[in-house]
């Protein structure tokens, strides 16, 4: 088997996409068992992320200057991406997390439908992978688990999916922004979204600095803002133009699978035969996808 230059660096990519944003219970569980909200967390995530990025730039000597036209897609795509997690955040007050999951993890279906709808057509393997990766989350997270449906979790739930898959549409189908770095391309849209965060907390009347009284809850800020913010919504970019959006969002696969290692193996939660049997299902998918379609 022979892969493209472009899939030799898109699918690591997109694999690094999913496990560093798995990252996100490592991180962000410690800080709401100390008592900061979610609100809170949310805004320094981000905050920090731009802050940190935005150095590095600096450092690097990267220009920042964008044109007009590229500044409003650059602002779409932050208020699309912080408005993806505002809406999973905020279904977890009406619905199961597992089913929340689930649902979310609609957006592969929602990316090949828009992009068939754009004219791109996946092929029928990527079909299939899209098909057994959603059905191997739903077998990990357990489904609704005969828990209530309120239909406001649902909607947030979905909502959150196609806001997903539509920042990843646009990343990779938008000619305005394609001379845009990665790099720059991240630092924008973290930004716009610690400002939606900054408004969103402060809306909200929470006590900013609850549970921010130790060193490991810093350090626990910085990591969130560093692999599941910075690490992740970098290789999503660099995947998406390189693998294209459909074949990125099957890899998305990989977050649920390592939220749900997490869970196992730092909070003593169960890893049953059902989990086991959907991440191999949806290993075997993304494998076989990687297998076939090779570019």
């Amino acid at each position: 088997m022979k892969l493209s230059k472009n899939a030799i660096i898109g699918y690591p990519a997109g694999i690094i996409t999913g496990i560093t944003y798995g990252l996100n219970p490592l991180f962000a569980i410690p800080l709401m068992n100390d008592g900061e909200s979610v609100e809170a967390i949310l805004f320094f995530r981000y905050a920090i992320a731009a802050l940190l990025l935005g150095l590095f730039l600096a450092l690097a000597r990267h220009g920042f200057r964008v044109s007009w036209r590229q500044s409003a897609v650059l602002l779409l795509l932050g208020l699309l991406f912080s408005s993806s997690s505002l809406l999973l955040f905020e279904a977890y007050r009406f619905i199961p997390s597992g089913l929340a999951t689930t649902l979310v993890f609609l957006y592969p279906v929602m990316v090949a439908l828009i992009m068939a709808a754009l004219g791109k057509r996946p092929s029928w393997p990527v079909w299939l992978s899209i098909a057994a990766t959603f059905g191997g989350v739903a077998i990990m997270t357990g489904g609704a688990g005969g828990e209530s449906l309120d239909l406001r979790g649902i909607l947030l739930s979905v909502g959150s999916a196609l806001t997903y898959a539509l920042f990843i549409v646009i990343v990779n189908r938008s000619r305005v922004i394609a001379d845009v770095s990665d790099s720059l391309l991240t630092f924008y849209a973290l930004t716009v979204g610690s400002f939606v965060f900054l408004f969103f907390m402060l809306g909200s009347g929470v006590d900013v600095t609850a549970g921010l009284c130790s060193c490991s809850s810093w350090l626990n800020l910085l990591g969130l803002a560093i692999l599941p913010t910075i690490v992740s919504t970098a290789t999503l970019a660099v995947a998406t133009r390189r693998i294209g959006a459909t074949k990125t969002s099957v890899l998305g696969v990989f977050e649920p699978i390592t939220a749900i290692a997490i869970g196992a193996m730092v909070y003593g939660e169960p890893l049953t035969p059902g989990i086991i049997a959907g991440i191999s299902i949806s290993v075997v998918a993304v494998t076989y996808m990687i297998c076939v379609t090779k570019r």
